[in-house]
């Protein structure tokens, strides 16, 4: 176990019956969490990349954007239900424990496409979920604000984001 680690719990899943691609990431931020809001961080590149795939003004409240992506059939949650983590890191993330997909897909059986918003994010999935042949399941460049391996700039996420879009819908 990390120093400083503490157990940490997400949040539920953003759906409705709409939805038919659901955009995964790991875990909320601590910002995210301190604010009860999916990318809360101003400076995660998550809101910038969606409003701009969809041409779309950015738009600033929180339950505004919320109703954006169910408007576009975007679902949103997060691959953990729960975990131990120091800081904000996926790197930090230890004692995973998966959100149950069983439940939500018999709740949303319109989901078509899983896109997972980082490395971190797919990994844990394939290892504690795992893959099956009903859906189509794509990584996305993270949309994290931390330099990192495969650190891209926000108009080259625009960019992979919308390629990887493109072919779903």
């Amino acid at each position: 176990m990390k120093a400083n680690s503490k157990e940490i719990e997400g949040f539920k899943p953003v759906a409705d019956q709409s939805a038919v691609i659901l955009i995964l990431g790991s875990m909320p931020s601590e910002e995210s969490l301190r604010r009860q809001q999916y990318y809360g961080n101003p400076r995660n590149h998550f809101w910038p990349i969606l409003f701009a795939l969809y041409d779309q003004e950015p738009i600033s409240e929180y339950g505004d954007r919320i109703a954006f992506l169910k408007s576009k059939g975007i679902a949103l949650w997060d691959v953990l239900a729960r975990c131990r983590r120091a800081g904000s890191l996926d790197v930090n993330i230890t004692d995973e424990q998966a959100n149950n997909f069983s439940n939500f897909y018999a709740a949303h059986p319109n989901i078509k496409a899983v896109l997972f918003n980082g490395t971190k994010a797919e990994s844990v999935y394939r290892k504690q979920v795992g893959l099956d042949n009903e859906r189509t399941y794509l990584r996305l460049p993270s949309s994290s604000p931390v330099p990192g391996k495969y650190n891209l700039t926000l108009e080259q996420k625009i960019g992979a984001w919308r390629d990887l879009l493109l072919n779903i819908q």
